[in-house]
């Protein structure tokens, strides 16, 4: 009988090259990992600033177009900070707090953005002739609070509209 000791494992070369080979393998998933997370913040961050200005642009539109009256901004030419409707014996105020659009109406405020964006230099310009159709024109610019590499996104929005 030939008695050979066998000893059965990995010799320490061959277990630094698999731990350089999973090295290697780790950091490029790493990599990859990294890049999924910044491209998704990307995208929250622009989806964010996007759907909450067509928001509030609708929504101005939509009250603007309802309004029996608007009284602040009073003349034309007039710009202002802050818009004051009345509809259906209703007092309606855009105004900015905080950063924030709020709309105020019957003592009850809502904020019409998200806590992702954040609502920068808005002016409502009232337009037309005196005895005209009250037509309001709105800037306004959406900027998303989430911060990926790039920096920050940011729009800028204009409407026009009046009352039917």
């Amino acid at each position: 009988m030939n008695n050979k000791n066998i000893s059965s494992g990995f010799t320490l070369i061959e277990l630094l090259i698999y731990m350089g080979i999973l090295s290697i393998f780790l950091i490029i998933l790493t990599d990859v990992f990294v890049s999924i997370l910044g491209v998704k913040l990307e995208s929250s961050s622009y989806s964010s600033v996007e759907q909450d200005g067509r928001y509030i642009m609708n929504r101005l539109s939509y009250d603007i177009h309802r309004a029996t009256s608007i009284t602040t901004p009073s003349s034309p030419g007039q710009s202002t900070s802050s818009l004051a409707l009345v509809i259906g014996g209703i007092n309606y105020t855009y105004n900015l707090n905080s950063n924030n659009l709020v709309l105020t109406s019957n003592s009850i405020s809502n904020t019409l953005n998200s806590n992702l964006s954040r609502v920068n230099n808005i002016q409502f310009q009232r337009i037309g002739n005196v005895g005209g159709k009250n037509t309001i024109h709105v800037v306004f610019t959406v900027t998303s609070t989430i911060q990926p590499k790039s920096g920050p996104v940011q729009k800028n929005y204009e409407i026009s509209s009046g009352i039917r």
